[in-house]
């Protein structure tokens, strides 16, 4: 008998959506208004946003909750500020790691005064004992290696991991790989940015979510050209 993994299903035109004229926010699990009993958080991760601003807009948030804040554009590039005293631009190939108390704001900027930006906002709590306060900007290459993925997962000066690993990998057209949990009761959320990918049998296109737990291994397989695929992996 084929082992079945656990799966859950997020699919793209399912998300909530508010908008307003120059911001437009598309969100994988319950956000702001948006509440279905359906897209309840995933282990820790409990923001998945995909985000669209447009030029010289900028959208404020509030963490309720100590969070790893991830900030990922997809296209163009995006100017970070926070409470903490943090700020600087994240581009496209870049990934910004922040940590922040409870009831930190930070604010998003379009640094171009005309055209839209897209970037990825992802919120992980990080309220459990032994957690590393850690904050950092990562600079990654989907290019360099292809039909891979790239572990994107810094170390504080003390050589402590974050309590979670990002892998993010390019694909050409049935490229495929096969991803490894640290150990099997690990939550993996899998999130597809372009293209399309058939993952321990299910089918995503972009900007589909598939969250999946107690699995040894996890199967992809790109069915499109140049298909990207984010994998976000809980380590607590």
């Amino acid at each position: 008998m084929i082992a079945q993994a656990k799966a859950k299903m997020f699919l793209s035109e399912e998300r909530g959506v508010s908008e307003t004229n120059e911001f437009r926010s598309c969100n994988t699990f319950n956000f702001g208004k948006y509440c279905h009993e359906h897209k309840t958080p995933f282990g820790n991760i409990y923001v998945l946003n995909d985000d669209v601003l447009d030029g010289g807009g900028s959208v404020k948030m509030r963490v309720e909750e100590l969070s790893y804040v991830i900030i990922l554009p997809v296209a163009g590039a995006v100017e970070y500020k926070d409470s903490a005293g943090n700020s600087g631009l994240v581009a496209a190939g870049q990934i910004n790691i922040r940590y922040l108390d409870k009831g930190s704001d930070f604010e998003i900027r379009n640094p171009f005064k005309t055209g839209w930006v897209n970037f990825l906002q992802v919120w992980i709590r990080a309220g459990k004992p032994g957690t590393v306060a850690f904050s950092s900007l990562v600079a990654f290459d989907v290019n360099e290696f292809m039909n891979c993925l790239a572990g994107i997962s810094p170390k504080n000066d003390n050589e402590q991991l974050l309590p979670f690993i990002f892998s993010i990998g390019k694909f050409s057209g049935r490229g495929e790989t096969t991803y490894v949990p640290g150990k099997k009761g690990n939550k993996v959320f899998v999130f597809v940015i372009e293209g399309a990918f058939e993952v321990e049998g299910c089918l995503l296109h972009a900007r589909d979510g598939l969250a999946l737990w107690d699995t040894a291994s996890i199967e992809m397989e790109a069915l499109s050209n140049d298909a990207i695929i984010l994998l976000i992996e809980s380590l607590v």
